[in-house]
């Protein structure tokens, strides 16, 4: 039996490993953007969209005079992993199993956009479509396969190619198993680093607990078990919707795009992403400490999405409460249930 498992650890590149990871990540990002541009051209003309056509596409980009800078700033290994993922992206647009799914979360229909054609017509951007990625979205990410052939890593150190060479990263815990790839990711200004591994099991694992347990999701107790056993709620956003609301009072009065607008999206973004991680910390220790002491744990199946549906309703018929339902709303979603369930 084989288990594939993820450790994921903060990186701390020097100022010139940072400049080489930038250009990195921004060549594949560059790279998905362009391909994704073909791929709607291919949508147009129904042309059959997998990774094998839009994976040949790359060599011819990198042939294009305006496009050098790929020699140089990019790797090939990362790139094609970049387009597999955009391939990816279109097998789950083409899932008719995936549209189902999206229909039953119901949610308000948005005003539709448009791609242009190099023909001037136009393909409108449906759900589900891959869409293009921006550097202020604050994420980027490569990653490298045939780990052995170009990285390896040695304590708290690893060797990674096209000149970045060796960084430190935060070892929190043993990496175990076979790592089979690695991603390199810049969120919100920081870098991390993360390790798919394979460990192969000689034996089916079980559990050395015989119990089973029951949880109820809430707000006020964001779990009670069914022996009595309570966690209360981090209120992660709560603790710092203030702190949000003042950032975004002052990036409205900026010129949008303008140097000072992204500075304090770059603010707000990270911000964003520090709630993110003190939400995703507690709930990883809650779920470790149910699933190390429970064989079965039950847990109610909620539909979150038509919990936090806003009840403003329609001009014509409005709805009531909707300042209270709202804080509801915010409440329900700075829980995290749907990824506590998973996690579990």
């Amino acid at each position: 039996m084989k288990i594939n498992k993820a450790y994921k650890f903060r990186l701390e590149p020097n100022v010139e490993q940072e400049v080489i990871l930038n250009n990195l990540v921004g060549s594949a990002r560059f790279v998905w953007n362009q391909i994704l541009a073909i791929s709607f051209e291919m949508f147009a003309q129904n042309k059959h969209i997998n990774a094998v056509n839009l994976v040949k596409k790359i060599t011819a980009l990198k042939k294009n005079p305006q496009f050098s800078f790929l020699d140089g700033n990019s790797n090939a290994v990362s790139l094609q992993q970049k387009v597999r993922d955009l391939a990816s992206a279109w097998g789950r647009f083409f899932n008719p199993k995936e549209h189902a799914r999206l229909k039953e979360k119901k949610r308000k229909p948005k005003k539709p956009k448009f791609f242009k054609l190099a023909d001037g017509t136009e393909v409108q951007l449906r759900p589900l479509m891959p869409r293009f990625k921006k550097k202020s979205d604050g994420y980027d990410s490569i990653r490298l396969v045939q780990f052995d052939k170009y990285c390896w890593v040695k304590g708290n150190k690893l060797k990674l190619p096209n000149g970045v060479g060796v960084i430190k990263f935060r070892k929190s815990q043993e990496i175990l198993g076979t790592i089979k790839n690695v991603t390199i990711s810049k969120v919100s200004g920081r870098w991390y680093v993360s390790f798919c591994t394979e460990t192969e099991l000689t034996e089916m694992p079980i559990h050395p607990s015989k119990s089973a347990i029951g949880v109820d999701l809430g707000v006020k107790k964001l779990i009670t078990t069914s022996n009595g056993q309570v966690f209360d709620p981090i209120n992660s956003f709560k603790t710092n919707q203030i702190k949000l609301a003042r950032l975004q009072r002052k990036q409205r009065k900026k010129v949008k795009f303008s140097q000072n607008w992204k500075k304090l999206n770059f603010k707000i973004n990270k911000l964003h992403h520090h709630i993110a991680n003190i939400r995703h910390d507690y709930l990883q220790k809650i779920t470790t400490t149910l699933s190390k002491n429970h064989a079965m744990i039950a847990v109610e199946d909620l539909k979150v999405a038509n919990m936090s549906k806003s009840a403003s309703g329609t001009i014509e018929n409005q709805g009531k409460n909707v300042k209270a339902k709202s804080g509801l709303n915010k409440s329900i979603l700075d829980q995290g249930w749907g990824m506590l369930v998973s996690m579990l």
